[in-house]
């Protein structure tokens, strides 16, 4: 595998998508209306894809095509959303790009970070491909509820986790 010894624009790039996590917790509360909010977001997303393509085929990674086609799904439910406004076209193209990514690059960090293995690499993709279906059914079933939650049912988090937790 042609790819570098440091995990650094992975890093950078997953450090973005936790980010993502919270804007719309935080943005919509101080009032940014969701109308607005929504079509922001998936284009800031959009770049956030990009450059998760970007460090899968500088890395020269096994999962670089598949990370394409994730991409390229995701782009055609974002880019009908846009045109439309629809949300509902967002739960039918949903994102197993950005899990996959995560997935893949706290793998890669364990086997570097944690076991500082010399073949960081080629262990960590041995481990995706071990598991592919075990992660890949994790991935589908976790991002169609979350699509289902954001995008159909509408339902906000916060006030559903604090109605969960009794607050």
């Amino acid at each position: 595998m042609a790819g570098r010894d440091y995990l650094g624009a992975q890093e950078y790039v997953a450090d973005l998508q936790v980010l993502d996590g919270f804007d719309g917790d935080l943005l919509i509360p101080l009032g940014l209306p969701n109308e607005t909010y929504q079509p922001v977001d998936k284009i800031t997303d959009w770049v956030t894809y990009v450059a998760i393509v970007i460090v899968a085929f500088r890395n020269d990674w096994p999962t670089k095509r598949l990370m394409l086609g994730l991409f390229l799904f995701r782009s055609v439910g974002q880019v009908s959303f846009l045109v439309t406004g629809n949300e509902l076209l967002l739960a039918f193209f949903p994102n197993f790009l950005e899990p996959l990514f995560l997935v893949t690059v706290t793998i890669l960090a364990f086997e570097r970070v944690i076991r500082h293995y010399p073949d960081w690499q080629e262990r960590g993709f041995a481990i995706l491909y071990r598991y592919r279906w075990l992660i890949g059914i994790v991935i589908v079933v976790y991002k169609l509820q979350d699509e289902w939650i954001t995008h159909v049912g509408n339902i906000d988090r916060s006030e559903f986790l604090q109605q969960l937790l009794g607050g």
